[in-house]
């Protein structure tokens, strides 16, 4: 079962969740139901035929940067696109214990929830998940990743 990803405005209003190339190209972004529980899901961008894991990645910036790391090394930018076609970044804005909370970003700083929704209704918060105790959780083709990220159970 495929779950859409969207990031939730104040005002009500769902706003597509994609990845992107460094040329533009937008691919899904989609969270991947693959038993009968939806307690714990990964995230994943479909990119040219393959499903390649999302992460939220190790940065020295304010807001670490949720991207997809392709089969070849190539990073693919995770946004938010409004209505207009603003991309918004997606980034993990802070931490609780494992969890880090993924947010998307506008030019003024607002945070909007990231969420995952079911065809059946069913709503899942995306989070990032940190298994161990290290900054850096591992290394995914040279990049270093600092929490999986997945749709989990509000």
């Amino acid at each position: 079962i495929i779950w859409n990803i969207k990031a939730v405005t104040p005002e009500g209003k769902n706003l597509n969740v994609k990845a992107f190339d460094t040329e533009g190209n937008e691919f899904d972004v989609k969270a991947i139901q693959d038993a009968k529980q939806h307690s714990f899901m990964s995230i994943m961008a479909f990119i040219e035929g393959y499903e390649v894991h999302c992460r939220v990645m190790d940065s020295e910036n304010e807001y670490a940067p949720v991207q997809a790391i392709g089969a070849n090394g190539t990073i693919y930018d995770i946004k938010a696109v409004t209505e207009s076609g603003e991309k918004l970044d997606v980034g993990g804005v802070s931490r609780s214990g494992k969890i880090v909370h993924v947010k998307a970003i506008n030019a003024n700083g607002d945070l909007y929830g990231v969420k995952a929704f079911a065809p059946d209704g069913k709503l899942n918060d995306v989070k990032g998940i940190k298994i161990f105790d290290r900054k850096v959780e591992l290394k995914s083709l040279g990049h270093p990743v600092y929490a999986h990220l997945k749709a989990i159970r509000q």
